[in-house]
């Protein structure tokens, strides 16, 4: 996957790509999975949301049952004490 480039921007996201940021450390499984799921859902139809997750359980978990979503992985990117997953709300047909 592509690296996240870092935006410095004013709401914490790492990324100048991402429409939107949920900052989920902290957050167990599989609760942080369906923040994220209703976060995307409330977002249009091809947006990008960066989600931060903890090392362990969560970045095993989540991206693979947003893949199985149909959700698209965009990047991720592996921080000092978190990860940040680019994730794309699909554009339906």
């Amino acid at each position: 996957m592509n690296p996240i480039i870092p935006s410095g921007g004013t709401d914490n996201a790492t990324s100048d790509r991402a429409d939107a940021h949920l900052d989920l450390r902290g957050t167990p499984c599989p609760i942080n999975f369906v923040r994220t799921k209703l976060r995307l859902e409330q977002m249009s139809p091809g947006s990008i949301l960066e989600v931060w997750l903890d090392p362990g359980e969560p970045i095993e978990q989540v991206p693979d049952s947003l893949k199985m979503e149909g959700y698209i992985l965009e990047a991720l990117d592996e921080h000092q004490d978190f990860y940040s997953l680019l994730v794309r709300r699909p554009v339906k047909s």
